[in-house]
């Protein structure tokens, strides 16, 4: 009887002995987890923090008029929207198509791409067809407004590549879309 004391005290001691030279290596990891960032990502934050200092940023680079900021680009040219299950030119559309073609017309060596959005509703090949049918509207009114056809492009992306990612009516009414991309 007394052996198997002995026994379940060697147990317990050997147990509590794993156990604490255990514990402080799970809180060391834990400590570690919660450690500043790795220097590339210290790097990144500094450049963000070095990028958002007014006083570097030149006033003639950037203008509210001329530039917009679209995901990772900055293009001049601006997106036009559309309605639901619609390749149709609404009059807000029509506007900021006349001022993409006076760009388009001050800058006669730029090539323009334009790519045909629309939202997840939809068979991917009706909204492969779709995007084709509001690409080629916006080309043939930047074409009636006297830009040259030679530099202007055509793609449809469908539903493949959405502006916002949601599954409601505010997202798919910012993926039904012409994007125009200034191409080299």
């Amino acid at each position: 009887m007394k052996r198997v004391w002995i026994f379940m005290i060697a147990i317990l001691a050997a147990f509590s002995l794993v156990m604490a030279c255990t514990t402080p290596k799970a809180i060391k990891s834990t400590e570690e987890a919660a450690q500043p960032s790795p220097p590339e990502e210290k790097k990144m934050e500094e450049e963000i923090i070095t990028a958002q200092k007014p006083s570097e940023v030149k006033e003639a680079e950037i203008t509210e008029e001329t530039v917009k900021k679209v995901g990772e680009e900055i293009s001049p040219l601006q997106d036009i929207h559309f309605a639901f299950d619609d390749y149709s030119l609404t009059d807000q559309a029509k506007v900021i198509l006349e001022k993409n073609a006076t760009w388009m017309k001050n800058n006669p060596n730029a090539k323009v791409q334009i790519e045909g959005h629309c939202d997840e509703r939809g068979t991917n090949e009706y909204n492969i067809a779709l995007g084709e049918r509001r690409a080629n509207s916006a080309k043939k009114y930047l074409i009636k407004l006297g830009v040259n056809e030679s530099l202007l492009s055509t793609i449809s992306y469908g539903e493949e590549k959405p502006l916002d990612p949601g599954h409601n009516e505010e997202a798919w009414a910012k993926n039904r879309r012409d994007h125009l991309t200034i191409v080299k």
